[in-house]
């Protein structure tokens, strides 16, 4: 479906922009400072503000090679792209909401790019994936839209909780959870058998953000965010996110074989595998996405591979396929805003009547396809030297080989088909304008920018030596220029256009086989599992609801119950096996109200009769008062007493009333699950209170609350001096949760009330005045 339909864009004829593109100057502002910075060679800044200490979180943030990267992206595209939506989103409704987004956006970004505690930065990392489930959502009215916005949601969250898991792991391991502090230590901890499970769940975390194997689904399905979102999310900064986690803890991990046994084949496999996907493609914004999957697949497998020619790598493509890429999202944006539509086989030969569009789109495939003095062929040499010097499998070279052809073709697609094949004009309306202005200056801006830097590969050396230096710390960084004249990169990007041309020409055939053979995979797909789930997730809450939520409060006792017992159980499981304390010989009244309760206990299990199942249950409250009095503990014990005959009295009146009324109170629960919640509650209260019992007592609080008890708060109940002064806000509180069930309990009184007038009027049970 076009955007124009998803999205509500305007008619195909330009108007003006908005004056909202001028917000731009704010990200281009903070792009001066970093780029000042970078320029000034000075050492990298640091800002430390206490927030959490006793939790070890503190807000720290780190401006280093690798992060100066990101926030030179992070502005920079940004720029381009409030400038870009100034024109892209003129006339259309609630556009102030889309730049309020990006900015909400871009705050979280440089927040998790620049901090240097892993808790901030997992929050900053939430911030970002619930800005883009709004931003991927604008148009939620739309179907289509929703569910996309969803999709993103539940796996980029999902993931993030996971992520979590991971980063308390670490942090429990490490000591720390300071990451520069954690990379330096590294070689103290790195042995912990616990490394494992964490490093695993740090890259899950990390491979739903990127859409990596088996997450890849949901990036080409949030194409349906408006094409500015796109450009800057999905292409430049937001996907790149979990790809800069694994780059910032590669300085820790980059030895372990663990850590290149995950990241290399999954990061291969993604490139391979999503570059094939493209081929099912006819929308060229989802062509784009897939190919910005396999990219990401690339980086990934690039940070796993040891060694310094991999970061140099990886830093110089991260840059070159945000230089090629973003604009290639401008220019289908510019496709569909101008006709309508961006099925490759309705819009072709746009080339005469949108000549700057085409431009740019020719700008940037040079790069995307590697050729010769781009930035997409030196990142490409790189890579090259990378594989050759870490040492990769054979069957990663040769998918490389066919990552590139297709990579060539997808570029050939977006530039040749779309501006320079005359056929296949059907669909496309009979007046195509160029758009405005402020939609051709960003993908023209950035796309002679991948040429130049491709020309002049050495101005990069600064900003991919400091990523070097962040990446591999002690690593050495030669420049970039020597790489560039490699012997095999002419070789490979000769076969790989060879290739990709071949691609290309049978770009429709290929396309229809795949999906004929993919049809019949569709099943045991990632995206099928996925919706199998979320249709599971109502279908199971239909079948649980009405079992667990069934009105009756023993039901709801008994799952309280249970929850309470796993949770103590595995709690004393984890804590280690509970040790019997030598209590000594208690006296002859502590002896005499222990055995009290017991008897009252064994009297409830034996009383049907409720009224006198409440009486013997209070006969147990009056026995703990005792056993309080006789350990010395006379406040406690009052209290005790007060409490449970005013209780007592209470629920014995509700009791006697409902009796009257002739309302049941039986319990409706099998016996056999009670009696074994019952009996397992006990032992785990006993086993919790023997544990407490283990080991040295700290009197610190009760000598406190003695001492100053009488003097600060003029009371000498211990126990009611803390309720009501030293724990007032608590007690304020629960009386207020009274306060409100009370006053829900009001109507259910009024009727009773109305039901009992009814009888004394009509003399018949249940009658109404």
């Amino acid at each position: 479906m076009a955007e124009a339909k998803i999205n509500g864009a305007p008619s195909p004829h330009p108007g003006n922009a908005s004056r909202l593109g001028w917000l731009a100057l704010l990200p281009l502002a903070l792009f001066g400072l970093a780029l000042h910075q970078l320029l000034s060679d000075a050492p990298p800044r640091v800002l430390d503000l206490a927030w959490f200490p006793s939790a070890g979180v503190d807000l720290r943030f780190l401006l280093d090679g690798l992060a100066l990267q990101f926030v030179l992206l992070i502005t920079g595209v940004g720029a381009m792209v409030m400038v870009y939506a100034g024109g892209y989103m003129a006339g259309m409704a609630q556009r102030e909401r889309l730049f309020v987004l990006l900015f909400l956006f871009m705050l979280a970004m440089l927040g998790c790019v620049t901090s240097d505690n892993l808790v901030v930065t997992f929050l900053f990392w939430e911030m970002t994936s619930l800005t883009s489930f709004l931003l991927v959502g604008f148009k939620h009215e739309y179907t289509d839209a929703r569910k996309s916005a969803q999709q993103a949601l539940m796996v980029t969250f999902g993931g993030g909780l996971v992520l979590l898991a991971g980063v308390i792991m670490l942090g429990n391991i490490a000591g720390t959870l300071t990451i520069s502090e954690l990379i330096a230590t590294a070689p103290a901890w790195r042995d912990d058998p616990r490394l494992g499970a964490a490093i695993g769940l740090l890259c899950v975390g990390a491979f739903t953000k990127s859409a990596q194997l088996p997450f890849h689904f949901w990036l080409p399905n949030a194409m349906a965010a408006p094409t500015p979102v796109s450009a800057y999310l999905h292409s430049a900064t937001m996907v790149k996110l979990g790809v800069y986690l694994l780059a910032r803890l590669d300085p820790a991990f980059d030895d372990l074989a663990l850590w290149q046994q995950i990241l290399v084949p999954v990061g291969a496999a993604t490139a391979a595998w999503a570059m094939l996907l493209t081929l099912r493609e006819r929308d060229l914004k989802r062509i784009l996405a897939w190919s910005t999957v396999s990219a990401l697949g690339t980086l990934v497998m690039l940070v796993g591979l040891p060694g310094e020619a991999a970061a140099t790598a990886m830093g110089t493509f991260l840059l070159a396929h945000a230089l090629y890429k973003a604009p290639l999202f401008f220019v289908a944006g510019n496709v569909d805003h101008c006709t309508g539509s961006r099925n490759i086989d309705h819009v072709t030969g746009l080339a005469p009547r949108m000549p700057w569009t085409a431009a740019a789109a020719a700008l940037a495939a040079i790069s995307m396809a590697g050729m010769p003095f781009s930035m997409g062929f030196v990142a490409k040499d790189l890579i090259d030297i990378a594989k050759e010097q870490g040492g990769a499998l054979a069957w990663i070279s040769y998918s490389s080989v066919f990552v590139n052809a297709i990579t060539v073709a997808v570029a050939a697609v977006a530039t040749i088909r779309v501006f320079f094949r005359r056929r296949g004009e059907e669909g496309v309306p009979g007046e195509i304008h160029e758009a405005h202005w402020t939609m051709l200056l960003p993908p023209l801006l950035i796309g002679s920018l991948g040429i130049t830097l491709g020309l002049l590969p050495w101005l990069l050396d600064p900003l991919i030596g400091g990523t070097v230096s962040s990446t591999g710390p002690g690593g050495v960084f030669e420049g970039i220029e020597p790489a560039v004249t490699h012997f095999h990169a002419w070789t490979a990007i000769a076969i790989a256009a060879a290739l990709g041309a071949v691609v290309f020409v049978f770009w429709d055939r290929l396309h229809r086989l795949i999906e004929q053979v993919l049809l019949r995979a569709d099943p045991l797909s990632s995206i099928a599992w996925y919706r199998r789930m979320m249709a599971a997730i109502p279908a199971l809450a239909t079948a649980l609801t009405p079992r667990l939520q069934n009105g009756r409060l023993t039901t709801a006792v008994l799952l309280i119950l249970v929850s309470l017992l796993v949770l103590t159980i595995g709690a004393l499981w984890l804590g280690g096996a509970v040790v019997v304390p030598d209590m000594g010989t208690p006296s002859l009244t502590v002896a005499g109200a222990s055995l009290a309760m017991i008897a009252a206990a064994v009297g409830v299990c034996l009383v049907r009769d409720p009224f006198l199942m409440l009486l013997v249950s209070g006969f147990i409250g009056l026995s703990s008062a005792l056993l309080f009095l006789f350990l010395a503990a006379p406040d406690l014990a009052f209290t005790q007493f007060a409490v449970e005959v005013a209780f007592v009295v209470v629920i014995a009146a509700v009791l006697l009333r409902m009796r009257r009324l002739g309302a049941g109170v039986g319990g409706d629960a099998p016996v056999l699950p009670r009696l074994l919640i019952a009996v397992a509650a006990s032992v785990t209260m006993m086993l919790v209170l023997l544990g407490a019992l283990d080991g040295p007592f700290d009197t610190a609080l009760p000598d406190y609350f003695a001492q100053a008890s009488y003097p600060e708060a003029h009371g000498r109940n211990v126990v009611n001096v803390i309720l009501v002064d030293f724990r007032a806000v608590d007690t304020l509180g629960e009386i207020s949760v009274v306060a409100i069930a009370l006053l829900g309990l009001l109507p259910l009184l009024a009727l009773l009330r109305r039901r009992q007038a009814g009888r004394t009027v009509t003399g018949r049970p249940g009658a109404h005045p």
